[in-house]
């Protein structure tokens, strides 16, 4: 005779605190999406329906905060930080494959980043963060384009893989959006033929 095994025991207390916790959380990547960076405390407890008091018990300070918040919002997007680096396609595709690919990703994560970005020199633990993904993004990038790196020399490599990680890194959409006013076409257009020009010379 087989016997059902109990159901674990939730904690209706844990339960509700981790809901509260993802609430306030949600809330400050609500209020990045706003331009509000980075917000404040009374804020985040306005917007996500905690009070004040029970914000400062679930996290230790605003940089605990946001902190978190940043982390949390990365690690939901954490698949469009992958990248299919297959160099059997022609070159073409794999350009196009990698703009899209980061721009995808720069319109998960863009408000975030500009946080991350600016709070990186104070905040230690985002430079480390940002650093990560940084070096991930450029792996991935050379990994791609491998074989025409390859066929330069060692000088002629290292300036072309720097120009292209360059282009495809957070702050080239950023720009060319903000200060050229480019839609989200016509950056990706401006990205191909300038990572074309690159890697086809």
């Amino acid at each position: 005779m087989t016997t059902t095994p109990p159901r674990p025991r939730i904690d209706g207390r844990t339960a509700r605190r981790d809901r509260n916790r993802d609430a306030v959380m949600d809330a400050v990547i609500e209020l990045f999406t706003e331009g509000l960076i980075p917000p404040s405390a009374p804020e985040v407890a306005e917007r996500s329906g905690i009070s004040l008091r029970s914000v400062y018990r679930y996290f230790d300070d605003n940089d605990d905060l946001i902190t978190t918040a940043i982390g949390r919002h990365v690690e939901r997007n954490e698949p469009l930080f992958e990248l299919n680096t297959d160099t059997s396609d022609p070159l073409g595709s794999r350009i196009e494959r990698l703009v899209d690919a980061r721009l995808t990703l720069y319109t998960a994560v863009a408000d975030t980043v500009r946080v991350a970005v600016i709070r990186s020199g104070d905040l230690p633990i985002i430079a480390e963060q940002l650093a990560v993904r940084r070096r991930q993004m450029r792996d991935q990038t050379a990994e791609m384009f491998a074989p025409e790196l390859a066929a330069l020399d060692d000088a002629t490599a290292a300036e072309v893989l720097g120009a292209v990680d360059a282009l495809t890194q957070f702050e080239a959409p950023e720009h060319l959006g903000a200060t050229g006013q480019m839609s989200l076409p016509e950056i990706r257009s401006t990205l191909v033929g300038a990572l074309s020009r690159l890697l086809s010379a």
